[in-house]
């Protein structure tokens, strides 16, 4: 709101206070509509836009008509569309740039090598990296930062749980396949359905290829994209994904340079293979394979249970390497779920047979409120994690969710002709379910104990993004206690003067109250790394502190950061010697060899350590 006088207001206020504007930009589309004046020109439609000149289709973002996929290959094209945005940098205003959706576009990485040279300043990219995958050796500062929140997840679930929660999953809903079963269905549905044009498109220029084989190729590729070049040499990474897919060895070798084949084969299959993953996992398959919520998170993989303090020290290390001002987000207008909300999911493995008990009685007390199949044994597992992970939450918003969460399945209603009967009926069952005391007898107490539990990883997990290697990002409205569902939900209104007062709390307080601990911690950590620069741009050196334990120094052993994952009361830790300065409540003492993991995490569970000598 305000137009660019506000934003320029801003930027001037922000740089007062020594902070600085991440534009967020979107290259790839813009609106095909009558009000963009690009596209309301027949002639710069066609210099600006992807328009396929013969059949006057154009590429669109994802499946949605109303954004054409924009040239930015040609030079021209960049400069045009870019004009404001290179003007802005120019004056100052803006300090660094967000990419959104960079994989889109025909060529990313040349289009991030022009950007950079003619920007000048950090970028960032909205690039979704599978598990395991690493960032391409692009001129960017690291992605936005979903890796982190994906391991974090992993991070703070109990191996232990899987068994039983799985058990009572596949008990309960009948849903016995495995995550990457439910994804090889979704995105075939993808490509027959919403992206038939696009495949379409490319079986015109092989029209000697089989169309199924394109569409096993499209929807086996392991990753959200490769990245070849037509004119350029084919990178080894880009070998191993196409040779992972189940396209015929014709096509792979056409898609890898290695037989002639048309530039424009090569570019609109890796553009199509994006929207294919992103719509048939994020958008299709987070919500028909459920067995655990806090799992199904962009740029995570529900398949993979758990991991250990020493495999996120290992991923920690390997990003700080490739791109150490990565930016480190927990939760972000595109992440399903809050990380607050994420977090109390996380907390049902605390407990999994005390879930598995409560859960299996809840479908008991809520079968009379079922009408006609509606809702399903797996929509009614979702709505009690919906539940858990947001109580307190209002009937409206708990039915816009589920509204969303229904349609994206694509199981009993859809988008484009649903079911709205179906959806009725669904909704009828939430507000019934408001209505049933019996129900909520049970449910509120381990609610209850489920809230406080995820708390306490929220407060571990706020720390670890503030003094892990990388840029602590928070959302609007993350940095206290915050609980928020899909989009549209996370983009409510916030409170902004409650959260300003709570800070002011903070800022006057030596300790925190259970109300504003989460921000209490985000505020100390983020203090000491303005006032210690030098540790937090060090390097980051994990301490031995078991399965159950985070604990690090950073910079030369400059700050210790201890953080429990789980319980662990017998838990030493050995520290570097030296006197130490509790930078999250007063305390100071000298400390050095075994020191129990207690006497570094009291009062607030987390311990973040200053060494002072």
């Amino acid at each position: 709101r305000g137009g660019e006088g506000a934003l320029r207001d801003l930027a001037r206020r922000a740089h007062e206070l020594r902070m600085g504007i991440l534009l967020d930009i979107v290259p790839n589309h813009l609106a095909a509509s009558e009000e963009t004046p690009w596209w309301a020109d027949p002639i710069e439609r066609q210099r600006i836009f992807d328009v396929d000149p013969a059949s006057d289709r154009y590429r669109r973002f994802f499946d949605i008509d109303g954004l054409a996929g924009v040239r930015q290959e040609d030079p021209e094209v960049f400069e045009r569309t870019h004009a404001k945005v290179l003007e802005l940098v120019a004056d100052g205003v803006v300090d660094g740039l967000r990419v959104d959706h960079p994989d889109g576009l025909t060529d990313p990485a040349g289009y991030l090598r022009r950007l950079a040279e003619r920007a000048g300043v950090p970028i960032w990219v909205e690039k979704i990296l599978h598990p395991g995958e690493a960032l391409r050796p692009w001129p960017v500062a690291g992605t936005v930062g979903y890796e982190l929140a994906a391991d974090l997840a992993r991070t703070f679930t109990d191996p232990a749980a899987e068994a039983p929660i799985t058990s009572a999953y596949v008990e309960l809903t009948g849903d016995d396949q495995s995550f990457d079963q439910v994804v090889a269905t979704a995105k075939r549905e993808q490509v027959a359905g919403p992206f038939a044009r696009e495949l379409d498109r490319l079986a015109s220029l092989a029209p000697d290829l089989d169309r199924e084989d394109l569409e096993r190729a499209a929807t086996t590729l392991p990753v959200y994209r490769t990245y070849v070049v037509p004119g350029e040499e084919v990178d080894a990474e880009d070998r191993r994904l196409v040779g992972e897919t189940e396209a015929s060895a014709a096509l792979q070798r056409r898609l890898l340079l290695d037989d002639p084949a048309p530039s424009e084969l090569v570019t609109r299959f890796q553009q199509l293979t994006a929207p294919v993953a992103a719509k048939g996992v994020e958008d299709t398959a987070f919500y028909r394979s459920v067995r655990l919520l806090a799992h199904n998170e962009v740029g995570a993989d529900p398949g993979c249970w758990s991991m250990t303090p020493n495999e996120l020290h290992a991923a920690v290390i390997a990003r700080a390497e490739q791109q150490p001002d990565g930016l480190l987000a927990a939760t972000t207008h595109d992440t399903k779920r809050s990380a607050d909300t994420r977090n109390r999911l996380l907390a049902l493995t605390i407990r999994p047979a005390e879930f598995a008990l409560h859960v299996r009685r809840w479908f008991d007390l809520t079968a009379p409120l079922v009408a006609d199949g509606a809702p399903t044994d797996l929509e009614r597992w979702y709505l009690f994690q919906t539940l858990l992970g947001s109580w307190p939450i209002s009937v409206e918003r708990l039915v816009e969710h589920l509204r969303k969460a229904l349609r994206e399945a694509g199981l009993t209603t859809a988008w484009v002709d649903g079911d709205e009967e179906h959806e009725a009926r669904v909704a009828s069952f939430a507000a019934a379910l408001y209505e049933t005391p019996t129900f909520w007898a049970d449910f509120s107490p381990f609610a209850a104990l489920v809230a406080a539990d995820g708390e306490r990883i929220s407060v571990a997990q706020t720390l670890l993004r503030a003094t892990l290697p990388g840029i602590c990002d928070t959302y609007q409205g993350d940095e206290t206690w915050f609980l928020s569902l899909t989009d549209p939900d996370v983009r409510r209104p916030i409170d902004g003067e409650g959260r300003r007062r709570q800070l002011e709390q903070v800022m006057a307080a030596a300790v925190p109250s259970p109300h504003n601990v989460k921000l209490h911690v985000l505020h100390r950590a983020l203090r000491l790394r303005a006032e210690r620069p030098d540790a937090f741009e060090g390097g980051h050196r994990p301490l031995e502190a078991g399965p159950s334990t985070v604990v690090f120094t950073r910079g030369d052993d400059d700050v210790l950061v201890a953080v429990p994952v789980r319980p662990d009361a017998d838990r030493t830790v050995e520290v570097p010697p030296g006197t130490w300065r509790n930078s999250l409540v007063p305390a100071q003492r000298p400390m050095a060899g075994l020191v129990p993991l207690a006497a570094l995490v009291d009062p607030i569970g987390v311990g973040l350590w200053e060494r002072l000598a």
